[in-house]
């Protein structure tokens, strides 16, 4: 989805994650106009080549350097990972999880077992020195390229945005309209429990409209 900004103008994206979900939301930022850095776990030379053919205009770097140098740091990296990550890479920094708890195919984490909180509010609490947003998790990494669509179109689909930090969720809705959805602003982190696995919007393909109808819905329950 093509945007008419100078991609001088947009945020810079990090990406930490190389693998499915990570290349593929370079992939889309990076068609909307941002420019983007990407690392994996290791040396980036391992994943230069494949960088420059499955995310054009985009570089591998370190994953110091990515987080550093962005202003949006996607967090793609695999969730029993999660555990060694250094909160100081990304202290006062936006935070995008896209990360997913979900215990039939990840495995017993306790880390994300407390019942009282959702994967993300897990994720702020240990990177305490950022600003957590939790979107673009309940997307299928290869929907999430299919579906996007310009702004006002008929079938044009929504993401939820959930953040306690009003700038910072202010920054990653722009990031979604821009990348061809509409953006849903949900009730604080807490709220992001409704994208996760087994949450009324997990997977589910709904526009603006109907996105709205499930949160009243949730409300009213």
């Amino acid at each position: 989805m093509s945007n008419t900004n100078s991609a001088s103008h947009l945020p810079r994206i990090g990406v930490l994650g190389a693998g499915h979900v990570g290349s593929a939301m370079g992939r889309v930022a990076s068609e909307a106009g941002y420019p983007v850095t990407i690392a994996g776990s290791g040396d980036p030379a391992k994943i230069a080549l494949i960088t420059k053919i499955l995310i054009p205009g985009a570089q591998a770097d370190w994953p110091a350097k990515v987080a550093a140098d962005a202003d949006i740091v996607i967090l793609a990296i695999p969730l029993h990972k999660f555990r060694s990550f250094d909160p100081s890479l990304v202290a006062g920094k936006v935070v995008v999880d896209l990360m997913n708890y979900w215990a039939p195919i990840d495995g017993t984490q306790q880390l994300f077992e407390d019942p009282r909180h959702g994967s993300s509010e897990i994720v702020q609490q240990h990177l305490s020195g950022a600003r957590v947003v939790k979107s673009f998790n309940h997307a299928g990494y290869h929907e999430l390229e299919a579906d996007r669509r310009p702004a006002g179109a008929a079938d044009r689909l929504a993401l939820g945005v959930a953040g306690d930090d009003r700038k910072a969720v202010e920054m990653v809705a722009a990031l979604v309209e821009n990348i061809g959805y509409d953006a849903v602003l949900l009730d604080g982190l807490h709220e992001g429990r409704i994208l996760e696995p087994g949450g009324p919007v997990f997977g589910a393909s709904l526009n603006k409209e109907q996105f709205a109808q499930v949160l009243t819905e949730k409300t009213a329950a």
